[in-house]
This record gives structure tokens, C-alpha cells and sequence, in this order.
């Protein structure tokens, strides 16, 4: 099968025809020197990919390309595409680290560490990466420990999996350096369901008894804030005084889990603290 690289620059005729499936679409471009010598223009477009040509002599090798092409598009085996030959996974991953996890201030740090693993171990391979590499890899981290020497938890192989997914994605839509995200086809760990616990009034009565005891003077009002309102670990430390009205009786909340500003009501010995920290002005 000989590939056609170049064209006569005059054409007497151009007969275009096309056939698609599933979103994508061949179009087969018909060109006629006026020397008499045909050749045909092989075009695939996938939304989403960057569009794959081609010329051949023959009109059966440009449809035998096409073939092969749409169902190795279809099947997610194809990334040889001219934009993903010429960035590295490692390049990939700088982009970003640079451009788009300064974005997320609550889980960029941690993304960062999690893709400092995965460029260590797949920054020299180009961006067309297979699933079945990922998976390699992916199993090498759920068999390893962590830093402090204790087994990887499932749903710390799942965060990893899906910080490389997200940059994988942001690579497709917004930079057009490949056409399919390969952790689509990435099994993830099964995560345990877990245990809802909760605390009787004993219990709650000696856990607050120990933090008012505790050496630091912060951690009763903190754990007492978290009690009463149901906020999370990453919300208290980032409260300001401009986010709590002692007044109402409310916190508003800008940087939340969901990435939505909420409001909490504020009652009862928590806001009663907080008073009493106002005092202070320190938060």
C-alpha cells in the first residue's frame, strides 16, 4: 500500500463522498491531474481529536485505512495522532502542574505529589499512552506502601488514578494533544464502604473535657465549631472574621468541597466560644 505525500497542484476534477459512524466521519476526496493521475484525500474527523489525514493511489487502501483507523478510534487503540508523537507524559504532566493546579488551592498540593509518582514512572512515554500501561502501573502502585510504610488504601489509589484522568482530560479539551482518555478504560479498586460512627453524650462529654485540657488553646473551640456545625477539617482552619457574623448567628463558607459558597448556622455553646474568641481577634 503506497502512501501518496504529495499532489499535483492543478486539479481538473474533485469528487468528494463520505461515510461516518458514531460520531465519527471519512471523507474520501477524489483528485484528478490533468496529466489523468488520480489520487484520493482520506480525512477523519473525531469531536474531540485532532483530524487524521491521508492520500493514497488506490482507492481500496484509502478505505482499508479508514477502516482500520475509525474502529482502532472506536476501540480506544488509536493516539497517533501528529499532537500526541510530540509531547511526553512528562510534559503533559508539567503543563499541568503549571497551568492548571494553581487553579485548585484546596487539592492542588496534594495532585502535585500524586503526579510527581506517575511522571516518575511514565514521563519518558509519549502522550499516547495505553490503558493497559496505566493498569500496569496502577497495580504497582495498589501493591506498594505509602511514605509512613503502611499498605496504599484503595481510596488512595483511586485519588491517584483520578488526578492523572483529570490531566488527561484537560489535555483533550483544552489543549487538543490527544483524541481519548485512556483511564476511561482503567479498572479502579473497589473502595469499602465505611463505618458511620457516632458518639454517645459520655463520649462526646470526655472527648470535649480533653480538648479543653489540652495544651493547645486552640483546640477546643476548633473541635467544639466541628461538633456543632458539621463543617470539615479543611473548612475551620481557613475561617477569617469577615466569614463569621456573631451578631446572626452564621458562617459562610467560600471554598467548600463542592466548590459552592454555603452558610451555616452558628448556636449554643459554639457560638459562645466564638465570642469569646472574638475577644482575641485571632482565628
Amino acid at each position: 500500500m503506497k502512501c501518496v505525500t504529495c499532489h499535483a497542484r492543478e486539479t481538473e476534477s474533485t469528487n468528494t463522498f463520505r461515510i461516518g459512524e458514531r460520531g465519527i466521519m471519512a471523507s474520501f476526496e477524489k483528485r484528478t491531474t490533468r496529466e489523468g493521475k488520480h489520487s484520493f484525500r482520506v480525512k477523519i474527523r473525531l469531536r474531540g481529536f485532532p483530524q487524521q489525514n491521508a492520500t493514497f493511489e488506490q482507492l481500496t487502501d484509502a478505505r482499508r485505512w479508514a477502516k482500520s483507523t475509525e474502529a482502532a478510534i472506536r476501540e480506544g487503540r488509536y493516539f497517533s495522532s501528529s499532537e500526541a508523537r510530540k509531547h511526553t507524559c512528562a510534559e503533559l504532566i508539567n503543563r499541568y502542574v503549571r497551568e492548571v493546579v494553581p487553579s485548585k488551592p484546596r487539592t492542588g498540593p496534594q495532585q502535585v505529589q500524586q503526579l510527581a509518582w506517575w511522571k516518575e514512572r511514565l514521563g519518558s512515554y509519549r502522550s499516547d499512552l495505553t490503558p493497559a500501561l496505566i493498569a500496569q502501573y496502577g497495580d504497582e502502585l495498589a501493591s506498594g506502601n505509602t511514605r509512613y510504610g503502611a499498605p496504599r488504601a484503595p481510596a488512595t489509589v483511586i485519588r491517584y488514578l483520578a488526578a492523572l484522568s483529570h490531566a488527561f482530560s484537560v489535555a483533550i479539551t483544552e489543549w487538543g494533544w490527544i483524541g481519548e482518555n485512556p483511564l476511561r478504560k482503567v479498572r479502579r479498586p473497589t473502595e469499602p464502604k465505611g463505618r458511620v460512627r457516632f458518639l454517645s453524650d459520655d463520649e462526646r462529654e470526655r472527648f470535649l473535657l480533653a480538648c479543653r485540657q489540652s495544651g493547645n488553646p486552640f483546640l477546643y473551640g476548633i473541635v467544639l465549631l466541628a461538633v456543632s456545625t458539621g463543617m470539615r477539617k479543611g473548612e475551620i482552619p481557613g475561617l477569617k472574621w469577615n466569614d463569621v457574623d456573631l451578631k446572626r448567628g452564621w458562617i459562610t463558607l467560600h471554598v467548600t468541597k463542592n466548590n459552592e459558597r454555603r452558610k451555616v448556622p452558628l448556636a449554643g455553646p459554639a457560638l459562645e466560644a466564638l465570642r469569646q474568641h472574638a475577644k482575641v481577634r485571632r482565628i
